[in-house]
């Protein structure tokens, strides 16, 4: 695979659904919105909305690597600008009634990372690539 897009948005996506599924695991009695969650890793707070947030964002993120690079790059670009506001948001949110996806410094700073890397991809990568070709003005 010679798209950066596709192999993040791969990649990333195979992580956050995995992520998904073994939250479920730590968060049986939490409730579906509560503001404090369980620790996923021992060290990110999960709640099931956080949970089913991973699952949609990973399956979106393979979704579009599997599909192509315009795919890919769309969707990388998309969840890394989501991730930037939940990031920067999360920290404002973080001890409120707000906070319906309990998230905690550890998330702030992995949904950080998270955009830098979706959308430094989704901008600087396959630059050009799985555009139709136009041929020569």
């Amino acid at each position: 695979m010679k798209s950066a897009n596709r192999l993040v948005g791969i990649i990333f996506g195979a992580v956050y659904l995995v992520v998904g599924v073994l939250g479920f695991f730590v968060t049986m009695g939490v409730g579906f919105l509560a503001t404090e969650g369980s620790l996923l890793l021992g060290v990110f707070e999960v709640n099931p909305l956080h949970n089913i947030v991973h699952l949609a964002v990973g399956a979106a993120l393979l979704l579009g690597g599997l599909a192509g690079v315009m795919a890919a790059r769309s969707v990388n670009g998309v969840v890394g600008a989501v991730y930037l506001v939940v990031g920067v948001v999360g920290f404002f949110i973080a001890d409120t009634a707000a906070n319906i996806l309990a998230l905690n410094t550890a998330d702030h700073i992995l949904h950080l990372g998270s955009a830098l890397v979706l959308l430094g991809v989704s901008i600087a990568a396959d630059k050009g690539r799985g555009a139709p070709d136009r041929g020569v003005a």
